[in-house]
Order: structure tokens, then C-alpha cells, then sequence
């Protein structure tokens, strides 16, 4: 049974921006794309892959369902909140013309409406996530950690990143240690973002200072190793004590990964085209003892000899 007070609403990003008179008269307009200008710093990137490809193609046919969201520029034009990527698919597909809601916003709300209408992607790379949620933080924090959407009902107003973390799929923790990584040099980053540096010892690698990272960068280049949560908190350790050096993340990195040197993997499809289709993996498992055996005993003899 929920307990007495607790029973609480929270809006949705886009009702926390507009009251319900402002939204009944807001219109969708059609504006000029080259009147249409990105966020500024946009933590999420618009890529020229194979879901573009595919906003395209249902651009071209059925045009822009939903329209973008943005807010007049001093300068002139419009700064887009929500659609970047449905903009960058209308210009590919030769669009002249969006559907747009206009909407005054100040900067941390406009920030924050960006960031949660973009977190509500599938598919977001550790970098977006990171800035993002940066974004996000900062702007909470400049609205006094929207304080606005606690009441004595609550209890102790909500800080920043829990805040940040309410609205998403992550804890406060992690928010944070996804802040973490936009310590981290560019070059990094790119290999988190390509998942040949795992998130746990990218966090870790995060407290190192630049000129350390970058010695880290060659090192793992040099040794072709991708760091373990282990290595990564040996060379942090390393950092805190003033020894990081490249000689010393190199004889860090160098070292074979216990789980490597005590396991051998064969994939199934290899082994699979010399044993009939029958076999099953056990078979498999007992004739490459067998024969393991006789070469043992054969090489033995030769030595014997």
C-alpha cells in the first residue's frame, strides 16, 4: 500500500514548459529550413547511417509527421529543441520547408527540454548520454534543482542529479559516472563510443589528468590491449600517487589478462567443418582429446628417439 503523501504526478518535459492555455494556442508553422539552426553545443550527434537513410526515404514519402519544436533567435531564425535529425533528413530529401512549434524558452529550459526529448531515442552512444546529462545538470542546478517540483509533501527538495536521474532510465550513481566521461580526451571517448574501452574502467580512467591520458592513448595503442576494470583502477592508483607515467601504464597494459592466459576459445563454426553434422558438442569435446592424446604420445616418442 503506497504510503499517505506519496501518492505524486509528476509532469512530462513537455507539460514542466508550457501551461495547458499556452499549448492550446500554440500552431504549427512552416518555416524555411535554412531559417532553422542547431543547439547550441547539441550533445547528440546526427549521423549519416543506415537509420538516416531510412528517415529519408519515409521523409521523402510522407514528409515530416511530427513537427520540430524550437524558439526565436536574437540573431534571427530559430533554435531547434527537438528534431535535429528530422531536419538534417528533410534537407537530404530536398525539403524547403518544416513544420515547427515555436516556443519562448530561456536557456536552462530549453536545455533541458532538448536533452529529454533526445534521451527518449533507442539507440544512444555513452558520449551523447555523458554531455547530455552534463547539460542537464548544470541547468538544474542554475533553476535551484527545480525546486518548483517539490512541495513539503516530498520531504528534502530533490538535488540535481536526482533530479536528472528521476527522469531517467539510470540511478543518481550513474548519472554521475556517466558525467565521468566527459573527463575523459577525445580520443577516448571515441574508443568508448566504439565499445573497445568499456564503460567501468573508462569512469576510472576519467580521474587521470590529460598529459596521463594521453600516455594511457599510446600505450594502449602500442600493446594492442583493451584496459580491465583492473588495470584501469591500478593506473588511476598510479595517477594519485604521482607515478603515471607511459613506461608505467606500458608494463600495466603489457600484461596478459588472467582470464586470457587461462582460457581457450574456438568457435563453433570452426570446429564444426571437420566432424559430421551429427556430432554433438560433447562428441566433439572427446575425439579432440583423443587426438590430443596421440599427438602427445607421439611427440614423446620422436623426443625419445
Amino acid at each position: 500500500m503506497p504510503k499517505s503523501g506519496a501518492n505524486i504526478s509528476l509532469t512530462s518535459y513537455d507539460d514542466i514548459f508550457s501551461t495547458e492555455e499556452s499549448r492550446q494556442t500554440e500552431q504549427i508553422q512552416q518555416i524555411s529550413i535554412g531559417e532553422l539552426h542547431p543547439f547550441k553545443n547539441h550533445p547528440f550527434k546526427v549521423l549519416d547511417d543506415e537509420a538516416m537513410q531510412r528517415t529519408v526515404e519515409s521523409v521523402a514519402q510522407f514528409g515530416v509527421m511530427a513537427p520540430l519544436i524550437a524558439r526565436p533567435r536574437e540573431e534571427g531564425g530559430y533554435e531547434i529543441i527537438s528534431g535535429h535529425r528530422r531536419q538534417h533528413a528533410a534537407q537530404l530529401a530536398g525539403l524547403k520547408s518544416l513544420p515547427v512549434i515555436v516556443r519562448k524558452m530561456d536557456d536552462d529550459q530549453a536545455v533541458i527540454l532538448m536533452v529529454d526529448s533526445n534521451l527518449q531515442r533507442e539507440s544512444i552512444l555513452p558520449s551523447e548520454r555523458a554531455f547530455a546529462y552534463k547539460m542537464k545538470l548544470e541547468a538544474i542546478k542554475n533553476q535551484g534543482a527545480r525546486s518548483d517540483l517539490t512541495s513539503a509533501q516530498l520531504g528534502p527538495k530533490l538535488t540535481a542529479a536526482e533530479k536528472v536521474a528521476l527522469d531517467s532510465d539510470d540511478s543518481k550513481s550513474q548519472v554521475k559516472r556517466f558525467i565521468r566521461l566527459t573527463n575523459l580526451i577525445p580520443e577516448l571517448l571515441e574508443l568508448v563510443d566504439q565499445k573497445k574501452i568499456s564503460f567501468n574502467p573508462a569512469v576510472e580512467l576519467s580521474y587521470l589528468a590529460d598529459s596521463e591520458q594521453r600516455d594511457f592513448f599510446e600505450a594502449m595503442q602500442d600493446t594492442q590491449n583493451a584496459p580491465s576494470l583492473s588495470q584501469a583502477q591500478q593506473i588511476k592508483k598510479l595517477s594519485q600517487e604521482g607515478h603515471c607515467s607511459y613506461e608505467a601504464i606500458f608494463d600495466i597494459m603489457g600484461k596478459e589478462k588472467k582470464a586470457e592466459m587461462d582460457r581457450l576459445t574456438i568457435k563453433n563454426d570452426v570446429l564444426r567443418k571437420y566432424f559430421p553434422k551429427s556430432y554433438t558438442p560433447r562428441q566433439m569435446e572427446e575425439t579432440i582429446l583423443k587426438l590430443l592424446e596421440q599427438w602427445q604420445k607421439k611427440r614423446q616418442r620422436s623426443q625419445e628417439r
